[in-house]
């Protein structure tokens, strides 16, 4: 289990009915978020710009709602918070004299980290339930578990900096909302029926929502599978022997219930398992303890810690929710941390006559999830934009006997 960091003091006090005298505007609130979050993910480059400002608020990953502001209102909502005591505008102390933008909110607050990170997220995204808190909080602050994260909200709460918010129908567990603005208004949840899994409007959080929802089945049906694919482990066998040989640790994206990254690691390779659902790597580490697996996000994949990259990347059935729209950006990201000589491996479904296929029930769960069928020409275009040569192609028919109904594709590229 991964080790919680050290959260740093915080004075304990009766709670109070508001934490500031005036709510954040959805602005305000846009701003500061966006502020607690650079502040911690890119410190090089903190505190920021006007421009670079406007950019974090305008982000269209890990925002909810996306927005769209120019820098003469991300300007004057800057002034508005300085003028509260939130913010401090400063010049740069080198180069070309800048202002800049920096948060005091922690200080106000008197946040520890913990709090910190889980108020930046409840600030970009809305009202969550720790599950998601816990995820989305990784880069942030690392929670051992999703207690933790509730532990957590439950302290916050007495401060007056959250409140838990009534079950919906549909919902496994209850959200939490910050008390510090409005929230934004909300819609129904999407959901089918009663019983079925609760369905978020972003994409990947219906991913995330599926897949947790599924893990435990989801995994009783593919762990061992591996053993009657012969095509299959000899193209893991070459990757696992290659990053040996070149002494550079594996990693697999969407690592599921990890009997994948369990295989390169008997093979004797350094592998790591990442996946976005944390329910996910709950399985692949109570089915393999003795490897390592991590909640990640493909398209943010950083460089090993002890390495100048990776000697392998596998994307091993983890772009089949992707658009076509959507995969060179998603292969760029994969490739990007490969050492030089690393290899990319792909693995996904294509030649479907239906493209983008719904599902409605899986593993006997009621569902609502689409698959895509990328094309192999179209595959090939992302791969060479992503600066990979040596591209090696694979493709066989369906294996009625495992219930497949659609051709594999299998795609093994190297960074030259």
């Amino acid at each position: 289990m991964t080790e919680t960091q050290p959260t740093s003091a915080r004075p304990l006090g009766p709670a109070r009915e508001a934490p500031l005298d005036t709510p954040l505007t959805a602005e305000e609130q846009r701003v500061l978020g966006a502020l607690l979050e650079k502040q911690v993910t890119v410190p090089a480059s903190y505190p920021l710009t006007l421009n670079a400002l406007r950019g974090a608020c305008n982000q269209s990953s890990s925002r909810e709602p996306v927005v769209e502001y120019d820098e003469q209102r991300v300007e004057q909502v800057g002034r508005r918070l300085k003028e509260r005591g939130l913010v401090r505008i400063v010049w740069s102390d080198t180069g070309r004299r800048t202002l800049k933008y920096h948060q005091v909110l922690d200080e106000v607050l008197a946040l520890g980290t913990d709090e910190r990170a889980l108020l930046t997220v409840l600030l970009l995204r809305g009202p969550q339930a720790p599950g998601e808190l816990r995820t989305r909080t990784e880069r942030l602050h690392r929670f051992a578990d999703r207690e933790a994260a509730e532990a957590c909200l439950q302290g916050m709460a007495g401060r007056g900096l959250v409140e838990e918010l009534p079950k919906r129908r549909g919902d496994r567990d209850a959200r939490w909302r910050h008390l510090l603005g409005a929230a934004p208004e909300e819609g129904p949840v999407a959901s089918d029926a009663d019983g079925a899994v609760p369905l978020p409007a972003d994409r990947d959080d219906r991913v995330r929502a599926v897949y947790g929802a599924v893990a435990a089945d989801y995994a009783d049906t593919f762990v061992d599978e591996l053993a009657d694919q012969p095509f299959e482990r000899w193209l893991l066998d070459r990757v696992a022997a290659d990053a040996i040989a070149a002494g550079r640790p594996v990693v697999e994206v969407g690592s599921g219930p990890g009997h994948v990254t369990a295989y390169l690691a008997a093979a004797g390779a350094d592998a790591t398992g990442l996946d976005l659902a944390p329910e996910m790597v709950a399985q692949a580490r109570a089915r393999f303890p003795d490897v390592t697996y991590e909640v990640g996000d493909l398209r943010h994949l950083m460089r090993p810690p002890l390495a100048d990259g990776w000697g392998a990347v596998l994307a091993w059935y983890s772009l089949i929710h992707l658009s076509p729209a959507e995969l060179p950006d998603a292969v760029a990201a994969l490739a990007r941390p490969l050492a030089p000589g690393g290899c990319l491996l792909l693995a996904m479904q294509t030649g479907a006559a239906q493209r983008v296929r719904r599902i409605e029930e899986w593993h006997g769960h009621r569902v609502s999830l689409d698959f895509v069928s990328h094309d192999v020409a179209e595959v090939g275009a992302a791969v060479e934009a992503a600066g990979l040569g040596d591209v090696e192609w694979y493709r066989r028919g369906p294996v009625a006997a495992r219930g497949e109904t659609t051709e594999r594709l299998y795609l093994l590229a190297h960074r030259t």
